[in-house]
């Protein structure tokens, strides 16, 4: 994974996490946590995506995409988990 890799699914992560952090925040959880849901799942996808298509040696639309879509996926999974104190 290159460094332009990492910082851009840090950067999807975080904006993704902070598009969530409002509807979460009123369930109760940390300021934290959709965050690093965010950043871990897009993350998650940047790995994915290079090993899918190894040759390849720059970002592309497509790693971009399946960051956003894992991150709003990790996301969703977080708020569908989180509880309910309120």
């Amino acid at each position: 994974m290159s460094a332009v890799s990492l910082a851009a699914a840090v950067a999807v992560g975080l904006v993704a996490g902070l598009a969530a952090c409002a509807p979460l925040r009123r369930r109760g959880l940390p300021v934290w946590l959709p965050f690093a849901a965010g950043v871990g799942a897009a993350v998650l996808a940047s790995i994915v995506t290079r090993l899918s298509n190894a040759e390849r040696t720059s970002l592309t639309l497509v790693e971009v995409v399946l960051q956003v879509l894992f991150a709003a996926a990790g996301l969703a999974a977080v708020a569908v988990t989180a509880r309910n104190d309120r």
